[in-house]
């Protein structure tokens, strides 16, 4: 037996063994390949800096410096590690773990920094076809500038100044941005002939965003003409669709029908708004025309069906809600008459509703109604009587059950319930006394 756990022993020694020299292997290995990281991140370092300047690769260089910082702690480790004092196990596997994460530490920050310049030294070393390509586009979008100019002369005469203001200048923006930025391109070039390529990188994006903007503005003008015949041909149709609404809502701004004046007004807006469009062949502004129009259209629409739905559900009378009021007060009387009448037998259930049904009794006031607000109040004055009678309900069982809350309280004062107690009455003069009790009346009553 002592050969097998001796056995045992001994292999679970060369295994953690085995672990600790793959540990070691790993360490060189990592500190090797994060140094030549290093050495080949320091050259690229250089070549960026020649083509982008000092400030874009300055976050790279201090990458690089802390970089070199932790790997110098990872080669004394390394170093501890093969000095001619003994380590121990443990000491030895710390340390190379501590070599490893500080390795892929580097490895991590250096991929970082330098993805982030990646495109852009791609850019630059692409200066050349840039440059020629800008050069072409703006030969491009001169050729189209004259057919632009055509183009916003012949819309003058189709649509007002105020709605042609929006591309009328497009052309000579357009022409300004493509000679900025034929004078950014050449910048560019001269600047990197002179050694100074953040500069050059400056002029060369502000190059590439003036033409992108040119074609911009220059596509504008196209896409107005377009617009505006889309918003005109939509014109039409609202203004079609706008008679029709107006001869529909015309029964409804008769006298006595629901909002007759809110559906009169929205009728004479539509009708004004119709009425201020121009004639053919005057100058106009499509967008602005239809959307003043859409607007009253929408109004109109609003107002019917508001109109609608109120002939479909009538309002109440002011004299329902009045009577509706009338009844809620008289439940509220009948309910607080009995529970005053009988505190010591009336329980919680009963108070809290009654004192519900005062709190929103309270809201309603039947001699200021707004007819809008007739529906919400005769709704209220239901619920206060509802409330009331729940009240009411709840303190008739309070009262026959003779105890309030299910205490004991044996059928009012004395403990007499039913054919128990003074007069043996308990059932009509009980719930009496009771009340007179808590109502702090013994006292003067027996005197």
């Amino acid at each position: 037996m002592a050969g097998f756990w001796g056995r045992r022993k001994r292999e679970e020694e060369a295994a953690r063994q085995a672990q600790d020299d793959d540990l070691a292997r790993r360490a060189r290995a990592a500190l090797v390949g994060a140094d030549e990281r290093i050495r080949t991140t320091s050259d690229e370092l250089e070549f960026a800096v020649a083509e982008l300047g000092e400030n874009p690769t300055k976050a790279l260089r201090e990458g690089l410096t802390a970089v070199r910082t932790h790997l110098s702690e990872a080669f004394h480790l390394h170093q501890l590690n093969h000095d001619e004092i003994p380590d121990t196990a443990e000491e030895l596997r710390t340390r190379n773990a501590r070599i490893i994460q500080l390795c892929e530490w580097a490895e991590d920050v250096l991929d970082e920094r330098t993805e982030a310049l990646r495109d852009k030294v791609a850019l630059v070393r692409q200066a050349p076809q840039i440059i020629e390509g800008i050069r072409d586009d703006v030969e491009r979008l001169r050729a189209r500038l004259p057919l632009t100019r055509e183009t916003v002369s012949r819309l003058a005469g189709r649509y007002s100044a105020a709605a042609l203001h929006r591309v009328s200048a497009n052309p000579d923006e357009a022409e300004q941005l493509l000679e900025f930025a034929l004078h950014s391109a050449d910048v560019s070039v001269r600047r990197r002939e002179a050694r100074r390529p953040e500069e050059a990188n400056v002029a060369l994006e502000t190059a590439t965003e003036a033409v992108r903007r040119a074609g911009t503005i220059i596509d504008g003008v196209e896409d107005f003409e377009i617009e505006a015949l889309r918003a005109q041909s939509t014109l039409a149709d609202v203004i079609a669709d706008s008679r029709q609404d107006i001869v529909a809502a015309r029964p409804l701004t008769q006298s006595g029908a629901p909002h007759a004046a809110e559906v009169s007004a929205a009728v004479a807006a539509l009708e004004a708004a119709l009425a201020a469009l121009p004639g053919p062949g005057t100058p106009s502004d499509p967008f602005e025309d239809l959307a003043a129009l859409r607007d009253a259209n929408a109004a109109l629409d609003a107002a019917v069906e508001k109109a609608r739905q109120r002939a479909a559900r009538p309002l109440p009378s002011i004299d329902q809600v009045h009577h509706a009021v009338d009844a809620a007060d008289h439940a509220i009387a009948v309910a607080n008459s009995v529970i005053s009448g009988h505190r010591g037998y009336i329980g919680a259930d009963a108070r809290t509703r009654l004192a519900e049904a005062q709190r929103l009794r309270a809201e309603v006031d039947p001699l200021v109604v707004p007819e809008d607000s007739r529906e919400q109040a005769l709704s209220l004055a239901r619920r206060v009587q509802q409330l009331a009678s729940e009240a009411l309900q709840a303190a008739q069982r309070d009262i026959d059950s003779g105890r309030p809350d299910g205490d004991d309280w044996g059928g009012g004062w004395g403990g007499g319930r039913r054919g128990r107690g003074y007069g043996g009455g308990g059932d009509i003069l009980g719930p009496v006394v009771g009340g007179l009790l808590l109502g702090g009346l013994m006292g003067d009553i027996f005197d």
